[in-house]
């Protein structure tokens, strides 16, 4: 199930095209759509399996659409989609993790997207902390939301708790 799972993020993140599945502006596919082709790649993926990843992943990285015919991902995707996420006043500290190795290039450039779409930010340090810790030994930042919101820096929470902003800029990062 670990392998099925991420295999949806890839493609419902990333790579939608190595399935040959599209996703429309929201980054909705159809799931009838997505077992067939998933399936056909030799991902054998049943319903019952696809609502078992939505349904007990961990950082809840899937949505299914009230209708129950469609997916997406609740955030974190490189390719262009519009989640229609509303601004929204974070609560007064974010935090992100990472390592050291990119300490020094966000100390001159601030937090930026990258690959993604959004730079993602957690409510707790504990959750930062395991988000830095896939690549080595976390490091914490600390991000202090209100000057940037009186900025005019605007804050979107994902359907599973992840803050998202376009950057941070350096001046809004305290770092250990």
């Amino acid at each position: 199930m670990v392998q099925k799972s991420k295999s949806l993020a890839r493609w419902l993140r990333h790579r939608p095209d190595a399935i040959k599945i599209s996703l429309d502006k929201e980054g909705w596919t159809d799931i009838g759509e997505l077992l067939l082709k998933a399936n056909a790649l030799g991902v054998g993926l049943t319903r019952q399996e696809l609502e078992q990843i939505v349904e007990e992943n961990d950082k809840q990285r899937f949505s299914i659409s009230e209708d129950g015919l469609r997916i997406r991902a609740a955030q974190g995707h490189s390719v262009a989609v519009n989640l229609n996420l509303v601004a929204k006043l974070p609560p007064p500290v974010l935090y992100h993790g990472t390592v050291s190795k990119f300490i020094p290039s966000i100390k001159k450039q601030g937090l930026l997207p990258g690959t993604r779409n959004d730079v993602h930010l957690s409510a707790t340090s504990e959750t930062a902390l395991v988000v830095g810790a896939r690549r080595g030994a976390a490091v914490l930042l600390k991000i202090e939301t209100f000057p940037m919101v009186k900025a005019g820096i605007k804050f979107r929470c994902a359907d599973n708790g992840v803050w998202l902003v376009d950057c941070v800029p350096v001046e809004f990062i305290k770092f250990p």
